[in-house]
């Protein structure tokens, strides 16, 4: 936390306080020596308090964090009253302009990390984040979509090992915080292990944006900085309509054959164990296979696949909750 209401330097950028500045974080070279330089927003308070980074868009197809943090920019709600905040929308650049998930070379960014200056191009845009800009901030908020077609309910993710990190998911008022292990080599995990905490927020699917979801992530940041004595007094908190979930196990149910796909419940809803949650037909009408709910408990992810194949995955079911 900067105490004392100093300047701050990230990026190779001076920013004093009361300062708003873009700065720019080195991605890569096109073949014409172009340079592709990602922007990074920097609002830095007069009163001093935490560092607070937002990011999206470190999967270049997961369009909804990077509207989530668009709202927030032109909204004014990434200018604190004190602290600071610092907002990457899009991190992966080059996957966003393509429409894909990963870099040129086919690799994950978040499967990178902590990255390495010599490294891949993933590996290096990587080790830009984890040596120039995370050391600075006191808190992380990285938000995600769920893959493919694949469509989440807006859920928070993290460890589960710190009762105030959990404090700081339920203040952010998403209908579900999910507990799992972070990824060896993606951002979550890598934070962990240097001890900066990051909630992940997913929900809705690649290459899609949905206004539930976006509402929710900005209600979300919205709640967390007022939390954090950060955001302007002019902006309206609103209040979760839902008591947040805490789902502590889970199971995927995975399609048993191919065919075309139906679901029958809608993703954030309650299913009991036995009920047909879906329907797998043959695209000639001779069979249709039910898919059925194997325990009791909410669906926060459902796959909205018109085909899938056998063992593709259908729905994501909580098994216990909190």
């Amino acid at each position: 936390m900067n105490k004392n209401n100093r300047s701050i330097h990230l990026l190779g950028t001076h920013v004093s306080p009361g300062e708003s500045v873009q700065a720019r974080l080195q991605v890569a070279y096109l073949h014409n020596q172009t340079a592709i330089e990602v922007p990074v927003f920097i609002e830095h308070a007069l009163k001093p308090g935490p560092t607070v980074l937002l990011l999206a868009g470190i999967h270049g197809d997961e369009v909804n964090g990077i509207e989530i943090l668009r709202q927030c920019i032109a909204k004014g709600i990434t200018k604190p009253r004190k602290g600071t905040i610092i907002c990457i929308p899009v991190v992966n650049i080059i996957g966003y302009v393509h429409n894909q998930r990963d870099l040129p070379d086919g690799r994950d960014l978040n499967r990178a990390f902590p990255g390495k200056k010599t490294g891949s191009l993933a590996a290096q845009i990587a080790h830009q984040l984890t040596q120039e800009v995370i050391p600075h901030v006191d808190l992380i908020l990285d938000f995600h979509t769920g893959g493919a077609q694949r469509f989440n309910a807006p859920q928070i993710r993290f460890s589960g090992h710190d009762s105030e990190l959990l404090n700081k998911a339920k203040t952010f008022g998403a209908p579900f915080v999910l507990y799992n292990k972070a990824t060896p080599k993606s951002l979550r995990y890598t934070c962990d292990k240097k001890g900066i905490p990051l909630l992940l927020f997913e929900g809705g699917k690649s290459n899609d944006i949905n206004s539930s979801v976006s509402n929710a992530g900005v209600n979300g940041v919205k709640r967390l900085l007022h939390h954090l004595d950060m955001i302007a007094p002019k902006f309206k908190i609103s209040t979760p309509k839902h008591k947040t979930v805490e789902i502590l196990n889970s199971v995927w149910v995975r399609a048993s054959s191919s065919g075309m796909f139906k679901p029958l419940i809608e993703v954030g809803k309650w299913t009991e164990k036995g009920a047909v949650i879906g329907q797998i037909s043959d695209p000639y009408g001779q069979s249709m296979t039910a898919v059925i709910a194997p325990s009791a408990g909410y669906v926060f992810n459902v796959n909205q696949a018109p085909t899938v194949y056998g063992g593709d995955a259908l729905f994501h079911l909580s098994t216990e909750t909190k």
